[in-house]
């Protein structure tokens, strides 16, 4: 049996990854999307993760929890090991990704695969408003991080997701389908 591919989804705020990433999978069962422990309060929204405080992460992080871990936006982020077994049944993986954690993350897993979604800065800007969960100021520092380049030597794929999602979804599930290991 063939070890899946994690797919780390990464883009800038406001692009849709976790959109994308559901339409993925709803597209294609077969897709796991890895559920994410955060240092975000649990009422925020977005997509499905786990809420833990900073000192909660830490120990997690301290007892070897992770596969990857990064810190963005003054918040903590973890891709649980436990993603390995799931891996090692054969099973693609979805994880929503830093593109500063790319490096680690083709370290940590067999098969890593990066799926880089774009969109133009009047999109994100719009999109990062609509969702309220930043000021004014945070939405400003994230706009600003919009087009920070990915580290070379990665397998990438890039799409954009500027129009209609169910587009952006069948496009990108194309593209994956067509790099299977």
């Amino acid at each position: 049996m063939k070890t899946g591919r994690l797919i780390a989804v990464v883009g800038p705020s406001g692009v849709g990854k976790d959109s994308v990433m559901e339409g993925l999978a709803a597209a294609c069962p077969t897709l796991h999307l890895v559920r994410r422990t955060i240092t975000r309060a649990p009422e925020l929204g977005g997509e499905d993760y786990d809420a833990v405080s900073v000192e909660k992460f830490n120990e997690l992080a301290a007892a070897g929890h992770f596969a990857v871990r990064w810190g963005a936006h003054d918040l903590q982020y973890g891709v649980p090991a436990s993603v390995q077994t799931v891996l090692a049944s054969g099973q693609d993986c979805l994880a929503n990704f830093s593109r500063s954690a790319l490096v680690a993350g083709d370290a940590a897993f067999a098969h890593f695969y990066v799926l880089n979604i774009t969109a133009r800065p009047e999109t994100l800007a719009s999109r990062l408003k609509a969702r309220g969960r930043e000021s004014e100021e945070q939405v400003a520092k994230r706009l600003a991080q919009a087009n920070k380049p990915l580290p070379s030597g990665l397998n990438v794929m890039t799409i954009s997701n500027d129009g209609a999602l169910e587009d952006t979804v069948a496009f990108a599930l194309s593209r994956l389908q067509s790099v299977r290991v």
